[in-house]
């Protein structure tokens, strides 16, 4: 893994097992820490601090999710949200409070898709299992269909 110095910039050439060659740059600190400060610099919290980020506010479909999410603060987070119902998105400083909702809400809808997913799939194996009985019973199974 050699490392280059280019314009105050490091380069670093990484083989990943596969073969492929990629190459990692780290920027001059210098150079880029006036930006990182002027980023640094948090927006002010939304008026409606009280909002649940998995409403949509243009159809208020209950499926908003987190596409882009960064810390804008130290209590504020940088997030964007997009709605799948009607493609909806918004891009805004949100507060930890809020997020912490929200990711509760994410993981209740986590939940409620795994529940249903199980279910699913216990109901299409019992009806797979249910027609593999019967072709038995009725010899429609023959050694050759293995």
């Amino acid at each position: 893994m050699p490392a280059h110095e280019n314009d105050g910039n490091q380069t670093k050439r990484i083989v990943l097992p596969s073969g492929k060659t990629i190459e990692v740059v780290y920027f001059d600190h210098a150079a880029v820490e006036p930006e990182i400060h002027a980023a640094a610099v948090p927006a002010q919290a939304p008026a409606d601090a009280d909002r649940d980020l998995h409403l949509c506010i243009n159809c208020g479909s209950h499926l908003a999710y987190p596409v882009r999410w960064e810390e804008a603060g130290p209590k504020s987070w940088n997030v964007t949200l997009r709605c799948p119902e009607c493609e909806w998105t918004e891009a805004d400083i949100f507060s930890q409070d809020q997020c912490d909702r929200f990711d509760d809400e994410l993981e209740a809808g986590t939940d409620a898709l795994t529940r249903d997913y199980r279910r699913m799939v216990t109901a299409n194996m019992s009806e797979e299992i249910d027609r593999f009985a019967a072709a038995l019973h009725v010899d429609a199974i023959l050694p050759i269909d293995f």
